[in-house]
């Protein structure tokens, strides 16, 4: 074993400072020559001009996003498609709406008016039967029968009425004579009175009989609709049955009861007091649906106070049988219709802070904005009352973008479904 002296580790120690592995102690990365240094560099390079390229792409993102915003948000810088609808001079309909229910005009439960036995039915469920049409039959021979009997007492009467007559008769010529007193006569006088008024009640007691014999053919008391039968043939029915034989409405007319509000009543009667009966429509559940025509009839006594309205009956002819009672429906009753007022569709009117306004479409396809009055709205169209003139260009769709001074372009308004009558106050 050598061992090393001083001098010879200064001499080892100097040699591995001037070898490439004390240059470059990572041996396991070596440190790159000039070729690796010019790769490097042309990749910064191209990373540097794609970077500037994004941002100059983004740039000019921007500013066109920009300058579009801007474009937008000048009055008058581009064209706004909008449908308008002509202010129209016309009259329109004022009406109060109601909930209603179908109520038959009349309504009878017909019942026998003599006990007996149910012999036939002449009538089917559900037809409509006419005033005196004939219904049903009772047995009628037990009432012959009594009429039979008091034909007998009145020929038996009789006979004893014609022999007290002659009697009295007799009587006179023999109080004449002085055979006999006059007390005798007078009496023979208040029998043969006695006996007429026995006749009499004979002729009451057949009177009777023969209307018993009436009463087993039953007949409709009024026209209308039957219902279901509640007895059948065979039974017995006694004239205080609760329920009956059968029930009539009549459905031609028919009534419907609906109500007010009690602020509306005024307008009602004055038209009531005038001797008018204004006109009534009646419409289904949904209100869409116009089921039949009318006209008011009368109002009711008094307010309810629990609901703050007032019951009113109107009269419908009712001739397609399109109502049917208790039905539920609604009803709008016209009070008033006003005369020549400028109309344009409800859609037009806006709102806002200062309240309605509608947009005016000028000649230079612009539009302004022309606070406006309305009045009475009915249906898809709006009285105005003031603000507006007859001709002027209101928007009705497209309304969104619009404000003071937007260039438009204009197209027709689709026609309303319902609309007033115009024209008629020019």
């Amino acid at each position: 074993m050598s061992v090393k002296t001083s001098s010879t580790l200064e001499t080892e120690e100097a040699e591995l400072e001037r070898s490439p592995e004390a240059e470059y102690p990572e041996t396991k990365y070596p440190r790159p020559g000039p070729g690796g240094k010019a790769r490097s560099l042309l990749w910064l390079i191209a990373l540097a001009a794609l970077a500037a390229g994004a941002y100059w792409l983004y740039v000019r993102w921007h500013n066109g996003q920009a300058a579009a915003a801007a474009k937008q948000a000048t009055p008058g810088s581009q064209t706004i498609p909008v449908s308008t609808a002509a202010a129209q001079r016309g009259d329109i309909p004022v009406y109060l709406n109601g909930l209603g229910a179908v109520t038959a005009f009349n309504t009878v439960n017909v019942k026998t008016r003599v006990d007996g036995q149910l012999l036939s039915i002449a009538f089917k469920e559900g037809e409509f039967a006419k005033e005196g049409a004939p219904l049903a039959e009772l047995d009628p021979r037990p009432f012959e029968v009594q009429l039979a009997q008091a034909k007998a007492q009145l020929a038996k009467d009789q006979a004893t009425l014609a022999n007290a007559q002659v009697d009295l008769a007799r009587y006179r010529l023999l109080a004449e004579k002085g055979v006999i007193p006059s007390q005798q006569l007078d009496t023979q006088a208040a029998t043969v009175r006695s006996d007429q008024a026995v006749i009499e009640a004979d002729n009451a007691q057949i009177a009777n009989a023969q209307l018993q014999l009436v009463y087993c053919h039953i007949k409709a008391p009024i026209s209308g609709r039957i219902g279901l039968r509640q007895v059948d043939v065979g039974n017995i029915v006694h004239a205080n049955d609760p329920n009956g034989i059968i029930t009539i409405t009549q459905v031609q007319p028919i009534a419907v009861l609906f109500t007010i509000p009690e602020d509306s009543l005024a307008q009602v009667l004055k038209r009531l007091r005038a001797g008018e009966h204004p006109p009534v429509e009646a419409y289904d559940r949904s209100g869409q649906n116009k089921i039949a025509s009318g006209k008011l009839l009368t109002l009711d006594n008094q307010i309810d106070p629990t609901t703050g309205t007032s019951r009113l009956k109107a009269v419908f002819d009712n001739k397609d049988s399109s109502l049917f009672p208790n039905q539920f429906v609604n009803v709008r009753l016209l009070v008033e219709t006003k005369q020549s007022q400028i109309i344009i569709p409800a859609v037009a009117v806006q709102r806002g802070p200062q309240g309605t306004f509608v947009y005016i479409v000028q000649a230079d396809q612009t539009v302004d904005i022309r606070p406006v009055t309305a009045g009475v709205t009915e249906g898809s169209q709006t009285a105005i009352e003031s603000g507006l003139k007859d001709g002027e260009q209101v928007v009705v769709d497209g309304v969104d973008k619009l404000k003071a001074g937007s260039k438009v372009q204009t197209s027709p308004a689709a026609s309303p479904g319902s609309s007033p009558v115009l024209g008629q106050g020019q």
